[in-house]
Formats: C-alpha cells, structure tokens, sequence
C-alpha cells in the first residue's frame, strides 16, 4: 500500500527518518550517479564521432507496419539515405523501426539511440550493429539526438515525440544552438497544434514571437520532406558548423 504523504502523521514520519538518514551515503550515491552520466556521454560521443551527416526520424513506437505513417516513415529514410543522410532514430519499434528499416533497404548508416524503459521500447534488427546504443537516461540521449543530427524529421506521436519536438524546438529558438530544419510529416496530424499555437500562444497571449512560427515546416509526402531538408542547407550553408 502507498504512503499517504498528505497525512500529517506520515509527514512527520518522513520528516523523522530524512533527519536520520547517512548524508554521506546520499553524497556518494550522487557521485556515482554523475560518473554513470559522464560514461553515457563518453561511450555515444565514441560510437557516433564519425558518423556523418544524418537526420533523426522521430515519431511513434505504437505505429504498427500496415499504418501509413510507418510506410512513409520508411520512405523517408530510403530517400535521406539516396541524398547522402544517414538515419538516426530512437532506435525502438514503430515509426523507429521504420526509419531504421529504411536505410538499412538503402544501404546508409543506421543509428538507434535506445533508451531503457519498462514498456513500449526495445531494439528493432534494423540498426548497424556498432550503432546501437543504450540510455539509462533522457537527457543524455536527447543531447545525442541534437549534437549529431542536421535535421529532424517529425512523424505522428505521442508525448515523447512531442517531448523531443519542443526540445529541439526551444534550443533553435534561443539559439542555444545553430538552427536546423525541423518537419513536422502530417499536416492533418498537426493541424490542431500549430493552429494552438499560432492562434492562442502567439496571437492571444503573445508567449512566442512571429518568426518562432519559421523555425518549423509542413510536409505531406517524403519528396517533400526531404527537398525541406536539402532546400534548407543549399540556403543555409554558412549554418553548418556543429550545434556543440
């Protein structure tokens, strides 16, 4: 049974055994915690420092093989591949596992950042053995995702696609870091979150600035994904210096 933490009597049993507790244990265990991190960095810093020039496919790990989303998600990939792009992905099923699908079929480099959960992810056949990599932690992975990628591609998902959106999203718009092109595939899909944002944040109540709706562009068929990205960097080519 769960500990009623709103119960005053609990309360104060937290309270009691907090005070009791080897602070100097907790200061160790934190310290290993930090060194465990730095090892994440150190071994996905090693294993993609050559990789070249890629693009993260993000999307669903819910999206079954027969959805279109899934068909197209591997579409993508095959044709970033032909355009000299390798393929990042989260390295798990669904719309990961269809861009990992992708280049492999094209024969480009295929990476899974993967991440430890307790459900929905494991690895899919579909990444290059030496680029598969494991992630105790979302942070350090999604670090990853930005340092190593030229672009992102955005397929329909759920709150960790959104999660990993509105990340790249807010480092390109406080330009913490050099700006990408970032396509969101599916105008029906989010048509609801880009009217939201342009009607309500921007419009209403003026939390973001007119040009923060550029930073973003709209695609309905792989070609068009794709020419986003190579439009974006013939354009931008003074751009290309890392995001790190």
């Amino acid at each position: 049974m769960a500990l009623d933490h709103t119960d005053p009597k609990n309360q104060e049993r937290i309270r009691r055994a907090l005070s009791q507790r080897d602070w100097s244990e907790i200061k160790s265990m934190n310290s290993w915690m930090v060194l465990k991190v730095m090892a994440e960095f150190v071994e996905a810093m090693e294993k993609l420092a050559r990789i070249g020039p890629c693009v993260t496919i993000f999307g669903s790990a819910r999206t079954k093989p027969d959805n279109p989303y899934y068909q197209r998600a591997e579409e993508i990939a095959e044709k970033l591949v032909v355009h000299g792009y390798g393929v990042i992905t989260g390295g798990g099923p669904g719309i990961m596992e269809a861009g990992n699908k992708g280049a492999k079929k094209a024969g480009g480099k295929s990476v899974g950042l993967n991440i430890l959960l307790p459900f929905e992810q494991s690895s899919n056949p579909y990444v290059d053995n030496d680029k598969n990599i494991m992630f105790d932690y979302f942070f350090v992975r999604k670090v990853m995702f930005i340092k190593y990628s030229q672009g992102f591609v955005v397929m329909p998902g759920g709150l960790g696609t959104l999660d990993e959106l509105f990340e790249a999203y807010t480092l390109i718009q406080t330009e913490k870091i050099a700006r990408f092109p970032i396509v969101l595939y599916g105008s029906e899909y989010w048509k609801g979150l880009l009217d939201w944002i342009k009607d309500t944040v921007l419009a209403k109540e003026k939390n973001v600035s007119p040009q923060d709706l550029d930073l973003i562009s709209i695609a309905d068929s792989p070609e068009e994904a794709v020419a986003i990205i190579d439009d974006f960097y013939d354009k931008y080519k003074h751009m290309l210096a890392p995001n790190f």
